[in-house]
């Protein structure tokens, strides 16, 4: 279980010292085959870009993570004050193309895709939209948190993991149909799942349907909220 600690063993400081990840097209290229080929299982007959798209996402999030752990460490030894910043809603975009812009790699990933026969932007195309929002208060938290990184600030975003997005759409006889947005349908790589912080969040209510003077049912229901 995720939440029991180390009884015997002393893990040493060293355990997770490793050389650092190159940025070059080769060490890109050798990241990207080792996730693909062993990792998720796949071969040249694969015709699915979405695998291609998670490959590239877990070479590139070894990258951020390396960078991610520093920053961490270096805020834990200067014990610096930290500001949170609470949002209902993030609309980062798609992590992919951030990232490796971020990183300042896109022409370094784009030549070591094109040099295995796959086109970046198809890859990029793969990624679902992050469903965590659905309006300006998403953009207006996002653009701050960007801000907030290139200003090198010690500043961490937290909000609601949605489970699905706002919705999708497509026409129908020339009407709009709307559907559930799972953008999680496939899981996330971008996540780094810490089962050992899991929090019940108890929330509970019932529904009443509603009838008019004349004894006809309305449409929506009311919501009544439990409180524990």
């Amino acid at each position: 279980m995720p939440h029991r600690v180390f009884k015997k063993s002393q893990p040493k400081s060293t355990i997770t010292v490793l050389p650092e990840l190159g940025m070059e097209e080769r060490h890109l290229v050798e990241d990207f085959k080792r996730y693909y080929g062993h990792r998720l299982g796949r071969d040249e007959h694969c015709r699915s870009p979405h695998y291609a798209y998670e490959a590239l996402s877990l070479a590139i999030s070894d990258r951020l993570i390396e960078r991610w752990k520093k920053t961490y460490n270096t805020y834990k030894q200067l014990d610096c004050r930290r500001a949170y910043y609470l949002s209902m809603e993030f609309l980062m975009g798609r992590t992919l193309s951030n990232a490796m812009l971020n990183l300042g790699i896109d022409d370094n990933v784009n030549h070591a895709m094109y040099s295995l026969g796959l086109e970046l932007e198809e890859l990029v195309e793969s990624e679902p939209d992050a469903g965590l929002g659905n309006g300006g208060l998403g953009r207006l938290a996002a653009c701050f948190i960007d801000s907030c990184a290139t200003l090198q600030l010690p500043v961490t975003g937290y909000g609601l993991r949605y489970e699905y997005g706002m919705f999708t759409q497509d026409i129908a006889h020339g009407e709009q149909v709307e559907k559930p947005d799972h953008w999680l349908r496939n899981g996330n790589m971008w996540e780094i799942e810490r089962s050992e912080y899991t929090q019940r969040i108890k929330f509970g209510g019932r529904t009443e349907v509603h009838t008019d003077e004349e004894g006809n049912k309305k449409k929506f229901a009311g919501w009544i909220p439990m409180i524990f």
